[in-house]
């Protein structure tokens, strides 16, 4: 067992502490020009906003906060105002938290490649004394040397920006600001491309506050679902209601989770909404979003376990699901749940949406109330430092939505009562396939790889050693000692032991007569009383015995 990393214990996963839900405005022409002109006018202070911050750097405090909230209250209002510097202050904390990720990545990448650099060429890896294997050829160490220069060049950029406080942010999105100067390849004209730019740019979106009407002052949808906008200083000349309002033609009807929003705005708590705007399909949309107060409490994970599992196994094109029950002991038949990772981001998503789905209904069908997989994070395994050249692999793993998976499905499950439980990857693969894939693949049914890893991974869930008892002699699996090979619960007594035998009849011949088939019996009883003889063997080669039976009961053997 030298070699192998400590396997870390099974948690189950906290719910999300927070509900968004979005609904589609019909705006009127009218309402369409009043909602772009108050989002490109707070959009552009939310611009603003965001360069006096990261001016600042590490040097902001509350004082500082303060004054750019005062500024920005003048020229639209203090709600607006404090909308805009939390949005700011999101952001700004968003690119740092990127910074230090890339950070770790670029120093993990350079210790990698420092440590093959060091070792002979062609060197072979050699795991117990901690060392990597080398460089095949010195056409690639060259080419990695240089690699080398250039990621420590890039790292003394990154330190420098974080000691000194610096993010580099581009509101509207770093990709589409690129855009610009490759719109043929994009099929994009230059109107198109300005369309989505000022969408992305644009600034819509209230905090909610609890206490106030309907849990929001500046965006108020009131329970008929009618919405309206509190219009900053600048453009109160558009107001159409009084108290410097704006009310749309357009009412808001949230079809999903409208019960708990309803709720929530009657009682007057706090409810944040966001208007955006979709310029490739031309479409408004609504988001609204509230916390959870108080948060789910995370239950127990034995209660969570009590009912069995449904261990889940995520492949790069579907997902491989298997019943446990309490001990370990798949049930049912195997589950299959493809998905297409190839296409859009839009067309990812919802494969996986649908996916979940499937899994989901399939896991209430079961009666289980928990589902287990794994903690993947490939964060740190896209690199060719890692899987060398196999790019295939190293372009898959890129693309496998392992956090956005694990999330979305945390959110489905907890809308269901559904436990998610996270179990550590560790030779799940290997192991399910070296214990279970064989012993339950049949005629009639192929047990995958896959299949196998999900049973790995639903007993390390359940807290049982992923080994499957090793099968006895053929002699201890006939009905004299009995079979036992299935799993039995730790806690049983003597389940090492052959299992003790039930009293009564264990073969056909001397089964009760009201078991024997009715000719048996119809022979049976033209026999005497005096003597009755069943022949027990009449194959070729073999000696033809009887039994014969006295009347009161006691065996007697004739030859």
């Amino acid at each position: 067992m030298g070699g192998l990393r400590e396997v870390a214990a099974s948690f189950v996963v906290p719910g999300p502490a927070g509900v968004a839900v979005r609904a589609r405005l019909r705006v009127s022409g009218s309402d369409a020009a009043v909602l772009a002109e108050v989002g490109v006018f707070l959009g552009s202070l939310a611009a603003g906003d965001l360069a006096v911050r990261s001016q600042q750097g590490l040097e902001h405090d509350a004082a500082a906060w303060a004054v750019r909230k005062r500024e920005l209250t003048g020229v639209c209002s203090a709600r607006w105002a404090g909308s805009i510097t939390k949005a700011t202050h999101d952001q700004w904390a968003l690119a740092r938290r990127g910074q230090a990720a890339e950070l770790a990545w670029l120093r993990g990448q350079i210790a990698s490649i420092e440590a093959r650099l060091a070792r002979p060429l062609g060197a072979k890896a050699d795991k117990r004394a901690g060392l990597v294997r080398g460089y095949g050829s010195r056409a690639e160490w060259h080419a990695k040397s240089r690699r080398l220069h250039a990621l420590q060049s890039r790292l003394a950029g990154v330190e420098a920006d974080w000691a000194a406080g610096r993010v580099h942010v581009v509101r509207g999105g770093k990709k589409l600001a690129r855009l610009r100067h490759h719109l043929d390849q994009a099929g994009l004209d230059e109107q198109g491309w300005r369309e989505r730019w000022r969408a992305a740019r644009m600034f819509l979106a209230a905090d909610g506050e609890s206490g106030k009407r309907f849990g929001n002052e500046t965006i108020r949808i009131t329970d008929t679902g009618q919405l309206s906008i509190r219009l900053p200083a600048a453009l109160a000349h558009l107001a159409n209601a009084p108290h410097g309002r704006y009310v749309l033609d357009a009412t808001v009807q949230f079809t999903h989770r409208s019960e708990e929003w309803l709720d929530r705005i009657t009682n007057n708590r706090a409810v944040a909404y966001r208007i955006h705007h979709d310029p490739v399909r031309g479409r408004w949309y609504v988001t609204a979003s509230w916390q959870r107060t108080p948060a789910a409490p995370v239950l127990p994970l034995e209660a969570a376990l009590a009912r069995g599992v449904v261990a889940v196994d995520m492949n790069d094109d579907h997902l491989a699901a298997w019943r446990l029950d309490p001990h370990g002991n798949p049930v049912g038949e195997p589950r299959r749940y493809f998905y297409d990772l190839t296409g859009s981001t839009t067309h990812r998503d919802a494969q996986i949406r649908h996916a979940l789905t499937r899994l989901l209904h399939h896991t209430r069908a079961t009666g289980a109330a928990a589902i287990a997989i794994e903690d993947l994070d490939f964060t740190d395994g896209r690199c060719r430092e890692k899987h060398g050249r196999n790019k295939r692999f190293r372009r898959l793993i890129s693309r496998f939505p392992t956090a956005r998976l694990r999330a979305r499905l945390v959110a489905m499950a907890a809308e269901q009562n559904i436990t998610i439980v996270a179990v550590d990857p560790a030779y799940t693969s290997r192991w399910g396939a070296q214990h279970w894939q064989q012993p339950l693949t049949t005629s009639n049914r192929q047990v995958s790889r896959h299949d196998a890893a999900s049973i790995a991974i639903g007993r390390r869930a359940l807290g049982h050693p992923i080994r499957r008892r090793t099968t006895p002699p053929p002699a201890h699996q006939s009905d004299e000692q009995g079979h036992r090979t299935a799993q039995a619960e730790p806690g049983t007594r003597r389940r090492e032991e052959p299992r003790p035998r039930i009293p009564g009849p264990r073969t056909t011949h001397h089964a009760p007569d009201a078991c024997r088939p009715a000719a048996e019996r119809t022979r049976a009883t033209s026999v005497p009383n005096t003597v009755r003889s069943t022949r027990l063997s009449t194959s070729p080669g073999n000696r033809t015995h009887s039994h014969s039976v006295p009347r009161n009961g006691s065996p007697a053997r004739s030859r």
